[in-house]
């Protein structure tokens, strides 16, 4: 049998990315039309982006820990069998919580695949071109929040709701097909992950405080963008204008990550609280903008939400990379999956604050309240560039 060509292991992964990318925020654009469908509150409905992110969380450091004997190529398949599962199951919901099962189920598929494809897409190249080859994988992520998200959230309106996720659930069984005949057989097995590693990590000052600055940095976006289809319809914005927005959203979600990472290359922590600076002020821009029911400046600031959104996401993994390099070198890659766990949490939190000001106060106030979730994380960072043990050795003295 012939060698599997690198690039086409790439392209299978990239595709399983676009379908597992597009699903993570597909709920968002869809909100009112479950809100309708299931006659339950906003707040109820914002459960299918908080739990699935949860999901993610628990997936992604429990099952890499679990499953660390099994096949390369097996597991990959495995995966995206369970994620299949989980979107037809929330395709064909008769109830709203087994739509959430649904979620949770894909979720945990989410969860475990971001933490070995990155290894998978390294371990198929030259040691010259692994990262070269993880960008290609990710590039399915990127394409999903581009495209994906907004075209699924268009087949819901023109369909059903449901339309959104059988479509996820096909591009998943293209991606699986892919899988079985392009991911190699004979990939290295990483074998059981030391489970000391936990306590190894949650004893080490630095990276539990990077840990609380990922999850409240990231997760204080959540908190008004779970709701952004509701907000922009509150200032008189169609449906279908909705998802022309999405993919300008998209578009700036991918020039914000490649900016970011080009920022964050040498001095991540001073980067990154730039960074917050901006995320901060475009959710008080975007509160104000909603407040005043002024819909030009609602969409400028949605716009500008979606540049500073995801810009500090290269700069928050490596600064963890860089901390696990330096006190836990044994453990980088579980490091790197609690890492990914922080990511999500900092959703789940971000999207339970937005449903909790829905509840109490109104839909109107989320970006206001995601605002200060991040000011924490700025205090957060402000706290640890005065700590000389988490910056000592990690950042060269003439960046810190």
């Amino acid at each position: 049998m012939n060698k599997i060509s690198p690039r086409l292991t790439l392209f299978a992964l990239a595709i399983n990315a676009f379908a597992i990318g597009s699903t993570e925020f597909i709920s968002v654009g869809l909100l009112p039309m479950i809100v309708k469908s299931f006659n339950i509150s906003l707040s109820q409905a914002g459960l299918t982006v908080s739990l699935y992110a949860l999901g993610v969380t628990i997936g992604a450091p429990l099952l890499t820990i679990l499953t660390g004997k099994w096949s390369r190529h097996s597991l990959i398949l495995g995966i995206m069998t369970l994620f299949i599962i989980g979107n037809l199951l929330a395709a064909f919901a008769p109830f709203f919580a087994i739509l959430l099962l649904g979620r949770i189920l894909a979720a945990l598929a989410h969860g475990i695949f971001m933490s070995i494809s990155t290894v998978i897409a390294a371990d198929v190249v030259e040691p010259s071109r692994r990262a070269s080859a993880i960008a290609i994988m990710f590039t399915g992520l990127t394409v999903a929040t581009i495209t994906g998200v907004p075209l699924g959230t268009f087949i819901g309106q023109q369909t059903s709701w449901n339309m959104s996720f059988i479509f996820i659930a096909t591009v998943g069984l293209i991606g699986l097909i892919a899988d079985y005949f392009l991911i190699p057989k004979s990939l290295p097995i990483p074998g059981k992950v030391d489970s000391h590693g936990f306590i190894r990590i949650f004893t080490n000052k630095p990276l539990v405080l990077s840990f609380l600055i990922t999850a409240f940095g990231y997760g204080g976006t959540f908190a008004a963008y779970t709701y952004l289809s509701p907000l922009l319809e509150g200032v008189g914005f169609s449906a279908n204008a909705i998802v022309i927005i999405l993919v300008i959203y998209g578009v700036m979600v991918a020039i914000g990550n490649t900016l970011g990472g080009r920022f964050a290359n040498t001095n991540p922590l001073n980067s990154l609280i730039k960074m917050f600076e901006l995320l901060m002020t475009t959710l008080l821009f975007l509160f104000v903008a909603v407040l005043a029911n002024n819909g030009i400046l609602t969409l400028l600031a949605s716009i500008l939400l979606g540049l500073f959104a995801f810009m500090n996401v290269p700069g928050l993994q490596l600064y963890v990379v860089q901390l696990a390099e330096k006190y836990v070198p044994n453990d980088i890659t579980l490091a790197s999956a609690l890492n990914i766990a922080a990511f999500n949490i900092g959703i789940t939190l971000g999207s339970f604050i937005g449903s909790s000001v829905t509840d109490t106060l109104s839909v109107i106030y989320t970006p206001l309240f995601g605002a200060i979730v991040v000011i924490i994380a700025i205090v957060l960072i402000l706290f640890i560039r005065n700590d000389r043990q988490s910056v000592s050795d990690v950042i060269p003295e003439e960046n810190k």
